[in-house]
């Protein structure tokens, strides 16, 4: 009795340990079925669980085939079903059986099986092969709960591996920190934002002392509500030793506090915005350009106006050369637009401005020269001048008759240090030319337009051959063609 029962402590403690290795253990089962057969001295035992559509499945069977223990499945049915009909079939009586019961539930049977009529087991017998049953039970229970704490454990590692590819793909720094120990537990992004070696744990002081003195100040006060009743905190500030700056945004929440409210868990996140402080300081960069140039503008069209009204002789001429003039300016503004303010290359701007006098099917005017950078009052008063220019040309000069042509030219000369572009406009094949005998405003537009850009020079000469313009002006870089 002694050995029966140690028998079966010791298969309790092996089911123990399987219960926590995956997949099923049929040896386990097998152990239990001979068991059953050896406490009752009989020659077979059948173990059965009911399966998902409620029938009885063997799990295992010893002193029988495989298809003799499938023939004892209906003595299994019959025993739970505490059938009164006799229990047996072609070959196997039924001796003995205990139920198997799972969770308060009856998931299957032990039976003990002879070939023959024998004696009733006694009492002690029937009881020990209900403990053998209990620890059929007891296996199934603790399969159950190995298997459920393997799906939690894997639903766990899947969540938080989505999390960490979320947070990789949103290149967000997560953190979890302890107000009473002054510790913050990370991922490795966080250290690295801060500019500091790699870590999984961070002292709260250190990451304080990284942010930009400029910040500190807001960035503790805004904590501090949050820590004192808010829970919900959010900040940006800068980090120390950045040129250009680098700008974190962090997001925190108290998800813990003690008996007397005093936060004792805070969870958050780091994220760069240092690319989204650049765009909008380039905005607001660009709108002072912006404001700078209309202001500009608006002293250039109101000079234009005053100007032209004096040289017109009639109203229709001043509206005519007015409107061209303004047109003129229009097209430069809107490519320093596109360009955002930044500089335009000497050949969109001479294509742009040209092309309204040329003729696409059979050209006229020629252009060629390296591409270069020009700047935004470059740009503007070298619109003026090509406008004014080819104006004259189609009024007066090559581009008057059929057989004109004009080259547009230029070359970037290198000086001490600097870069000057020269610029030569020539006409050719047009009526001669007579020098005028007094200067309108276009050309004293010509002459002028670049008065603001330093050390630019502007030769306007009438040669009989054709009219020639020669611009001189300092450039920055060569942009590349």
């Amino acid at each position: 009795m002694q050995d029966d029962r140690t028998k079966a402590v010791n298969i309790a403690e092996d089911s123990d340990n399987a219960a926590h290795r995956p997949g099923p253990h049929d040896a386990d089962f097998d152990r239990l079925a001979s068991l059953a057969a050896t406490l009752m001295a009989a020659p077979a035992a059948l173990l059965t669980l009911t399966d998902a559509e409620g029938k009885q499945v063997i799990q295992a069977h010893v002193g029988t085939s495989l298809a003799q223990a499938a023939e004892a499945l209906g003595l299994a049915e019959r025993f739970l079903a505490n059938d009164p009909a006799e229990a047996r079939n072609r070959s196997l009586l039924l001796h003995a059986g205990a139920p198997i019961v799972a969770s308060g539930r009856t998931v299957g049977a032990l039976l003990v099986l002879d070939g023959g009529e024998r004696p009733a087991p006694d009492l002690n017998k029937l009881a020990q092969l209900q403990d053998v049953a209990a620890l059929a039970g007891s296996l199934i229970v603790l399969r159950d709960r190995s298997q459920a704490g393997a799906r939690a454990e894997a639903a766990l590692v899947h969540a938080e591996t989505r999390r960490a590819i979320a947070l990789e793909a949103a290149a967000l720094a997560s953190w979890v920190w302890d107000p009473q120990t002054g510790v913050v537990e990370c991922d490795t992004l966080l250290p690295e934002l801060f500019n500091m070696p790699p870590a999984a744990r961070m002292r709260a002081r250190d990451i304080v002392v990284a942010i930009d003195r400029r910040d500190i100040g807001k960035t503790r006060k805004i904590f501090q509500e949050a820590l004192e009743g808010s829970d919900d905190y959010s900040g940006e500030y800068r980090i120390r030793g950045f040129d250009p700056p680098r700008w974190l945004a962090a997001r925190g929440r108290v998800v813990e506090r003690d008996a007397d409210g005093r936060p004792t868990l805070v969870f958050g996140v780091n994220y760069d915005i240092s690319e989204r402080h650049s765009g909008e300081e380039r905005q607001r960069l660009l709108l002072r350009e912006i404001n700078h140039r209309v202001k500009n503008t608006l002293a250039t069209v109101q000079a234009l106006a005053t100007q032209t009204v004096r040289h017109a002789r009639e109203p229709r001429e001043f509206l005519d050369a007015f409107s061209q003039r303004l047109r003129a300016l229009g097209l430069a503004h809107g490519l320093l637009s596109e360009y955002e303010w930044r500089g335009i290359g000497i050949r969109d701007l001479a294509r742009l401005e040209l092309s309204p006098f040329d003729d696409a099917e059979s050209p006229r005017i020629s252009m060629s020269g390296p591409d270069a950078l020009l700047t935004p009052d470059q740009t503007l008063g070298l619109a003026l001048i090509l406008h004014e220019l080819a104006s004259n040309a189609l009024k007066y000069g090559a581009l008057s008759v059929s057989a004109g042509k004009v080259a547009v030219s230029w070359t970037v000369r290198a000086t001490t240090g600097d870069k000057q572009l020269e610029l030569e406009w020539i006409e050719s094949g047009g009526p001669k030319v007579s020098p005028p005998t007094h200067h309108g405003f276009g050309s004293i537009l010509i002459r002028r337009s670049l008065a603001k850009v330093i050390s630019s020079e502007v030769t306007h000469e009438f040669p009989p051959d054709g009219v020639r313009a020669h611009i001189s002006m300092p450039l920055g870089e060569t942009a590349e063609a």
